[in-house]
């Protein structure tokens, strides 16, 4: 008898990481509770998915154990929010996951399935495909043009090494162009991609920025972008370094310098928003847009998460308020996860702190860490809503959401 197409299925992995299908059992999904998986909450596994095997962990059946057999989870393309998260046990010593969103998947008839929703659409961050050698032929072309600018070359290992969108937007000359600029950070952040703790178990998937970069190569890479591109974007502030505004003096010497010699386009910073004086200096100097992150409207699950140095949450939103105030462009790089997004008090402190601010956009991002480390570190909710209903609310208090920056 063939298996009704409405039937939910275990997608799962042997130990070598080949993906198996079994439609006679029904997974369980975590979503900051074990609980099973409504077939709405499901969509077809879009195009550049990624099946991820989670080593060490046994998935978790409605009925029935699941003996040898190794969980399965998805990684998303930018564009989905994620709903739900792949439900496990551990077993014993098994090792930290690497810092991934990991999001629940299943099979239904005999297609891949995932709990996610589509919450934005942009061609400059689809899923790209090069041919051989295409990336590095461009790559290089630009490189010979300003061969010793340490700039270019950070973005160019990004690039190639870790298919960084806004660091290929150099070399393809489109959208968002990255400008990394400090090697240092003032927080300690549990999921960091760039630098993480001697005894975190887990590598940094990227490297840092080392070299203290000077106002003359910021200026030539971000004017070279500009000058290419209508209404183009570069920012300050990505995942292969820490926190640009320690370097607000530099910054806002190379918006001046940039804006003296280019008036359109847009000059954008993505920071933590610790310090609100050196954001007013770089507003002062001309910056267009501001995109701040956060994990959470919570002073305890924010400062848990990001171990901040020398700020708090307060600061955080005495940023947003600033820049909203002076006009510039605004979102929020909300990092999210199902189970601490979602839960009622969170839900709470956003739409509370969101009623006296009028920001542009919140941009939902996977927040890229082990679920078991995370839930360790912020707690378990009692009754989280479920990520649908949260994204409602947040679209409910009239605020854009999205994933991606937009010019307009």
């Amino acid at each position: 008898m063939k298996t009704p197409p409405s039937r939910i299925g275990l997608a799962y992995t042997d130990r070598r990481g080949s993906v198996f299908f079994d439609p006679e059992s029904e997974p369980l999904a975590d979503a900051g509770v074990v609980r099973p998986v409504a077939l709405d909450e499901l969509i077809a596994a879009p195009p550049g998915v990624v099946p991820t095997m989670l080593p060490g962990r046994t998935p978790l059946l409605a009925h029935g154990r699941s003996a040898k057999r190794t969980a399965l989870g998805v990684l998303l393309p930018a564009g989905y929010t994620r709903l739900l998260l792949p439900a496990y046990r551990s077993e014993p010593g098994s090792p930290t996951l690497p810092l991934y969103g990991y999001a629940f998947a299943a099979v239904v008839g005999d297609r891949l399935m995932t709990a996610a929703v589509k919450t934005d659409e942009d061609v400059d961050w689809s899923p790209r495909h090069f041919a051989q050698g295409e990336l590095e032929a461009a790559v290089a072309a630009r490189l010979r043009d300003d061969p010793h600018n340490r700039v270019l070359l950070q973005v160019a290992r990004c690039s190639l090494e870790y298919g960084c969108f806004t660091a290929q937007n150099h070399f393809l000359v489109k959208g968002e162009a990255a400008l990394p600029v400090s090697p240092s950070c003032n927080a300690r952040c549990v999921g960091c991609i760039s630098e993480q703790d001697a005894d975190a178990g887990i590598p940094s998937p990227q490297a840092r920025i080392l070299d203290d970069v000077t106002v003359d190569e910021l200026v030539r890479a971000a004017l070279a972008h500009l000058e290419r591109v209508p209404g183009g974007i570069v920012s300050f502030g990505q995942g292969c370094e820490g926190e640009p505004l320690l370097r607000a003096t530099l910054i806002a010497r190379t918006i001046e310098r940039i804006r003296a010699r280019h008036s359109s386009g847009i000059v954008n910073c993505n920071t933590n928003g610790s310090l609100p004086r050196s954001l007013r200096m770089l507003i002062d100097a001309g910056l267009d847009a501001v995109r701040i992150s956060l994990n959470s409207f919570r002073p305890e699950v924010y400062a848990a998460y990001y171990r901040p140095v020398g700020y708090t949450l307060d600061d955080v939103f005495e940023s947003i308020r600033l820049a909203c105030e002076r006009g510039l462009r605004v979102s929020l790089n909300l990092l999210t996860h199902p189970g601490v997004t979602d839960d009622p008090d969170e839900l709470v402190a956003m739409e509370s702190f969101l009623a006296s601010v009028r920001v542009a956009m919140i941009q939902t991002r996977t927040l890229n860490i082990d679920p078991e480390r995370y839930f360790a570190v912020v707690g378990r909710p009692e009754s989280p809503v479920g990520m649908r209903k949260a994204l409602v609310r947040i679209a409910a208090l009239g605020i854009r959401l999205g994933n991606f920056t937009h010019v307009h």
